[in-house]
């Protein structure tokens, strides 16, 4: 079990350290996103702004005009909510080569309550031209993430969580844009991105034992999305279910709906946040309240399988 934002902390100090080129940027919570590992070292690369998250975005882009790799980072609800405008029209519509990695997305956010879980930051982000989106699903994806960004040039967009997550066991290589299978079957397709993929694992251990082949497809890339992949699970199996700790509007839900309809019609179960906000527990409850969890994976699947 790891932090994601710790391994993006110690991922961006080693970044540091060989490219000096980089700039860090933070809105005065740098000990939570763990930019405070590059600030110590590097003191004069590193810049806090204070709760001015639209300042921060704006400036973000300033720096980028300069030559520099920016990373800019602070809470999900607040770089793509109360930033939207900076991150449209400085970052993105420059083509700026800023990486927002933001931390504390989605309900597992917990206790701090519907303010601060950002349940609607991947459908903002997915619609401004030129961002690019990645939500890892463990630690060591986190790492393939930051540097997969650092390595391409442009706007980026990478969502953390705040708990820890367990690590998914034999993952492929991460390839920027390259969707993986994680189990093969032809019964059902699985899509998931983020904290989801350990749950739909678990749907899949209980499907195969019911002797139900289910493919599971780790899409850490939301955009730009691998379509190639979502039409050949369209077309080889009896239908798809997504899941993201996200509301079930614009996000990869809707990203996957859209490649479908246009390619290869067919069903699509959708297991995200339905038409609420999120409100304050404990994550494991929040996950159970808003039906994210592994059994209902497995009812989505069987409805599938059932119906077909």
């Amino acid at each position: 079990m790891l932090y994601q934002r710790d391994v993006y902390g110690q991922t961006l100090l080693e970044l540091g350290r060989r490219h000096k080129e980089i700039v860090v940027l933070d809105a005065d919570l740098s000990a939570s996103t763990r930019t405070c590992l590059f600030a110590r070292e590097f003191p004069d690369r590193f810049f806090n702004f204070g709760v001015a998250e639209q300042n921060m975005m704006a400036t973000s882009a300033g720096l980028a005009s300069c030559g520099k790799t920016v990373f800019v980072s602070t809470f999900a609800i607040f770089a793509t909510g109360r930033a939207w405008d900076q991150v449209r029209n400085t970052v993105c519509y420059s083509d700026s080569n800023v990486k927002i990695v933001a931390t504390h997305a989605g309900i597992t956010v917990g206790p701090d309550g519907s303010s601060h879980q950002a349940l609607e930051d991947i459908a903002l982000m997915r619609a401004i031209a030129n961002m690019n989106i990645i939500v890892p699903c463990d630690g060591p994806e986190t790492r393939d993430a930051i540097l997969a960004a650092y390595e391409n040039k442009g706007p980026f967009y990478i969502r953390l969580g705040r708990p820890k997550v367990a690590t998914i066991e034999n993952k492929k290589p991460f390839k920027f844009g390259k969707a993986y299978v994680l189990t093969e079957g032809n019964d059902v397709a699985i899509i998931a991105c983020g904290i989801m993929v350990a749950e739909a694992e678990k749907a899949v251990k209980s499907l195969q034992a019911k002797g139900i082949k289910v493919r599971l497809i780790n899409m850490h890339t939301i955009k730009p999305l691998d379509t190639e992949i979502v039409i050949k699970a369209a077309q080889e199996t009896r239908g798809i279910v997504v899941c993201e700790e996200h509301s079930v509007i614009g996000g990869l839900a809707s990203a996957v709906d859209e490649v479908v309809a246009e390619n290869s019609p067919t069903k699509v179960i959708r297991i995200g946040i339905k038409h609420r906000f999120g409100q304050s527990g404990e994550p494991r409850e929040l996950m159970q309240e808003y039906n994210l969890t592994a059994q209902d994976i497995e009812a989505a699947v069987l409805k599938i399988f059932q119906s077909s």
